[in-house]
């Protein structure tokens, strides 16, 4: 059955878009057709991720300016280009929808709001999109990576998605933004059969040294053992410091799905790109191989 996934925070800076990236790669590697569009229309960033300069944005789209087609862009040479020679498995396809980062652009969704019948024709084009993404485009998975915060295109994308990961990082600001937002807002999109889940990510505790990219000892015999050992970190340290392993949990009825360890190799790269692809053992890829094979998403 195909599924939507928004990748939701309360504020800027917790790696959302890296794991939603990174898991769009992961689900077309094994085989899934995956649209990953880009809903953080007041910072997307996207098209920096992918190098690439859209002719048509996801803003024309909403605007009715073009046609799904022209938004899509098919991304799954970007796969093959990395991954040919290590899978035998089938590679589905991987299109991305980009949003438009210029100001002025930006300036022109805000303005749009104004009017209570233009949001509720919005709302029926984020409906609309996912459904033609489905239908037309032959989606197993439509994957969202949304604006922070409580507003109006946040709300709009987690309305569509049947699957809610709201992604946080270990501080205080950030689980009692968290704590807050959820209690706000998950309740409604939950009551209507929406599954939401909490994500923990970029934990200190557990960092690899950047030369673990470039050494010539067997990543193979490495990678496995590392995911695991730093889970366990962190999901020790989570305990430690809060007290509880249920405390976040209790304190905004949501399961906690993975803890993810910060890895400065990737934290810090000048330029970011598909870990999963380019370094296939790394223990973050094991981390995201492990999101995947969850129930929830249903690999």
């Amino acid at each position: 059955m195909p599924r939507c996934i928004a990748f939701h925070s309360y504020k800027g800076g917790t790696g959302k878009t890296t794991i939603a990236c990174n898991l769009a790669a992961m689900l077309s590697l094994r085989g899934y057709n995956v649209s990953l569009l880009d809903l953080d229309v007041y910072a997307p960033s996207l098209h920096a991720y992918f190098n690439y300069s859209a002719n048509k944005w996801i803003n024309d789209l909403l605007f009715e300016n073009s046609d799904l087609n022209e938004i899509m862009v098919d991304m799954t040479s970007t796969l093959t280009k990395h991954a040919a020679e290590k899978t035998d498995r089938k590679i589905g396809k991987l299109l991305v929808g980009f949003s438009n980062p210029q100001k002025e652009e930006i300036y022109k969704l805000e303005g749009s709001m104004k009017t209570a019948n233009a949001n509720i024709q919005l709302l029926r084009r984020f409906v609309q999109l996912r459904e033609d993404l489905i239908s037309d485009f032959e989606s197993d998975y439509v994957i969202l990576d949304t604006s922070p915060g409580i507003r109006y295109w946040s709300i709009n994308s987690l309305a569509i998605a049947d699957i809610l990961f709201l992604t946080l990082k270990f501080g205080d600001l950030d689980i009692e933004g968290t704590i807050k937002m959820a209690n706000d807002i998950y309740g409604s999109f939950t009551k209507f059969g929406s599954k939401s889940f909490l994500l923990l990510n970029l934990v200190s505790g557990y960092c690899i040294p950047r030369t673990y990219l470039h050494s010539s000892q067997s990543a193979d015999k490495m990678s496995s053992s590392m995911a695991a050992e730093g889970t366990a970190i962190e999901i020790q340290t989570f305990q430690n410091e809060l007290g509880s392993d249920t405390f976040l949990s209790d304190q905004t009825k949501m399961e906690l799905i993975s803890a993810i360890p910060c890895y400065c190799d990737i934290q810090f790269q000048k330029k970011e790109f598909l870990t999963v692809l380019q370094y296939p053992d790394h223990p973050f890829a094991k981390q995201l191989e492990q999101l995947a094979m969850t129930k929830q998403i249903g690999v």
